[in-house]
């Protein structure tokens, strides 16, 4: 008997170990590089169906610099209500794991030094084990209703401000020997149209992503993209192809630490409120670029 139970639980770990681990609601996780997911080429595809992308609401699924975790905020229910939860799978000995870490806190955008998560006008620092108490970024950042805010390699933020207008700014503010400037205006071929938002800055600030509208009279986020010129200005705002902007929104595009993947938020099904989290070969950017 004794035997034969140790038999069972080394077929249960070796079981465990070949799935890569299990989600929340008990399917397995493959193990491998983004979830053991196909890599996509130039049209989207939802990201890791089934695990991460389900028929509910899935926004800013982020990787940490190491590739070791990836953050999201899902709506689930709980006890008959709608609850936005902010979610980590953590991949240990080639294992995927899920867990929920609380509440929404904002949405989460790993710094490429992977030592800060900004979650919007607050953040966390990397500790030893995980994360710290949630801290702000004081003024005058606290004054602003900032949903997204990212970091590129020079510690460089972008960020957006919400408003019930749909006239908020894109901002940037630069660290200048050592001194955090105030958030200043991005230009015009940014900030033009309405409910600009989610922005993204390149690691290299050679480009800048966001969501917003233009030209469109009903209200549908579409996907843009600013290359910054030889001269250092930000260039003409471009709206990315048909293959990413569909009838329906795409909002929050961010960039895999790698460099290799464009993923974004996708309205699947409106009537149903079934948001996705896509992905796409991130060369799809570089296309984007004009020729001299």
């Amino acid at each position: 008997m004794q035997r034969l139970a140790t038999l069972f639980v080394l077929l249960i770990t070796a079981l465990v170990t070949l799935s890569g681990g299990y989600a929340q609601d008990g399917s397995a996780v493959p193990e491998g590089p983004y979830f053991g997911q196909t890599p996509p080429g130039l049209t989207p595809e939802p990201f890791a169906p089934g695990i991460v992308s389900t028929q509910g609401w899935e926004i800013s699924g982020v990787f940490s610099p190491d590739m070791k975790e990836f953050y999201l905020i899902r709506e689930v229910e709980v006890a008959g209500n709608l609850e936005q939860q902010f979610i980590v799978f953590e991949n240990k000995n080639n294992a995927w794991s899920e867990k929920v870490i609380s509440p929404r806190i904002g949405q989460p955008f790993i710094a490429p030094d992977g030592k800060t998560m900004h979650l919007g006008r607050r953040y966390k620092e990397r500790i030893e084990g995980g994360w710290s108490d949630i801290k702000s970024l004081g003024s005058p950042f606290e004054e602003l209703r900032i949903m997204r805010l990212t970091s590129s390699a020079r510690g460089t933020y972008v960020l957006d401000e919400a408003t019930r207008d749909g006239h908020g700014l894109l901002r940037y503010s630069r660290l200048i020997d050592g001194v955090r400037e105030a958030p200043q205006p991005l230009p015009k071929a940014i900030n033009t149209g309405r409910w600009n938002a989610h922005p993204f800055i390149a690691p290299d600030e050679s480009y800048i992503l966001w969501d917003g509208q233009r030209n469109n009279p009903v209200r549908n986020a579409d996907l843009f993209v600013s290359f910054r010129q030889p001269d250092g200005t930000w260039g003409e705002a471009i709206k990315m192809g048909d293959e990413i902007n569909t009838d329906e929104s795409e909002s929050g595009a961010r960039v895999t630490p790698d460099g290799k993947y464009l993923f974004f938020n996708r309205m699947v099904e409106r009537a149903t409120d079934n948001v996705d989290i896509y992905w796409v070969d991130a060369s799809i950017i570089e296309n984007l670029r004009p020729k001299p």
